[in-house]
């Protein structure tokens, strides 16, 4: 009997070893990327937006691999489909355009209510106010405000009065927890198909985060989410969170901006507001590619005329790995690396 154990015992650990190998050898992970979705602005040398360019005028490159554009639009206009895919179905089966999918721009606007904003919170107010106002019809927007907490004062809407209504109920908190509750804006961005943006309006650097502002750039970046930050010249006093904030929101094709006063403000939301009505989008479904890490993306334009232009967009994402895919509702960073039935995400 004894022998028969220890015999069943050998031949379980031989299976266990073995199989151990097998997963070794052959991990069950995959990485799984839909369509990645660009914002891509492009000015000449005097910081003027570039207009009227057309597909055949961008390349983009992924890992240096030429990727083929799937879909293209600029401004506000409707996005088209360039590759012949088939466009998706909603949830009642009905066949979906891509200009429905990619439609205007989902803002989220992140105010700083910590106890940094006591002197200008009526001023920064103001400027988000006229802000939300002058943004398209196409656009549904978002007003969070945060200080040690992320407070979801309005939930992404077309209704201007509810979002205006958030604004203006706004009331200055504790202190400022910035990097944690931009991670919690930027997942909740993430649910959504088409242009994703965040506006940051803050007026001094975190002092509660445990969420470093690495690990939250990265996920804008692999989210496909752009990153504007208004801030004010309290955070110049500190030269960290100023390198911070320029390369942030530069890696995630976004801007920073370091109001002086109140008309500042009111300037640097103006020019995100024209920066998104000049946004070309561009989106393609990712070629084979062996890289399960960073993918580096590179935006080109064609032709000696176009050469001395500025390119800005984001410089590349981190695929999803579908073993930790679990339970997670499929956007734009999961999917397959070819055209689905489903609504197409992007990355």
């Amino acid at each position: 009997m004894l022998r028969r154990l220890s015999l069943l015992l050998v031949i379980s650990l031989g299976f266990v070893t073995q199989s151990g190998l097998v997963a070794q050898t052959n991990p069950d992970i995959r990485v799984v990327v839909n369509m990645v979705q660009l914002n891509v602005a492009v000015t000449d040398k005097k910081g003027n937006y570039v207009t009227g360019l057309k597909p055949s005028d961008f390349v983009i490159l992924e890992d240096g691999i030429t990727e083929q554009p799937a879909t293209f639009g600029e401004g506000n206009e409707p996005v088209r489909n360039l590759a012949g895919v088939a466009p998706p179905q909603d949830p009642s089966g009905r066949p979906k355009t891509f200009a429905e999918l990619i439609a205007g721009a989902n803002v989220y606007v992140l105010f700083d209510t910590s106890d940094y904003m006591y002197r200008g919170f009526v001023f920064a107010q103001d400027a988000i106010t006229e802000f939300i106002r002058s943004l398209e019809t196409a656009d549904k927007i978002a007003f969070y405000s945060y200080s040690r907490d992320l407070s979801r004062s309005a939930p992404l809407t077309a209704d201007r009065g509810q979002v205006l209504e958030a604004v203006r109920s706004t009331v200055a908190g504790d202190q400022a927890a910035l990097y944690n509750c931009l991670l919690l804006t930027l997942k909740d961005a993430a649910q959504n198909t088409g242009r994703k943006v965040v506006v940051v309006f803050s007026n001094g650097p975190d002092n509660s985060s445990v969420v470093p502002p690495e690990d939250v750039a990265e996920f804008a970046q692999s989210a496909g989410v752009s990153i504007y930050m208004i801030s004010t010249q309290q955070a110049r006093l500190e030269p960290v969170s100023t390198a911070v904030f320029d390369r942030m929101t530069a890696a995630t094709g976004g801007k920073a901006y370091f109001a002086k006063n109140w008309k500042d403000e009111h300037m640097a939301f103006a020019s995100i507001r024209d920066d998104l009505a000049h946004l070309y989008s561009l989106s393609y479904y990712p070629k084979p590619n062996p890289n399960s890490g960073w993918r580096a993306i590179t935006v080109k334009l064609v032709g000696e005329h176009l050469k001395n232009y500025h390119v800005r967009t984001r410089s590349g994402y981190r695929p999803r790995p579908s073993r930790f895919s679990g339970g997670y509702k499929s956007t734009s960073a999961e999917s397959s690396a070819k055209p689905t039935t489903g609504p197409a995400g992007d990355n």
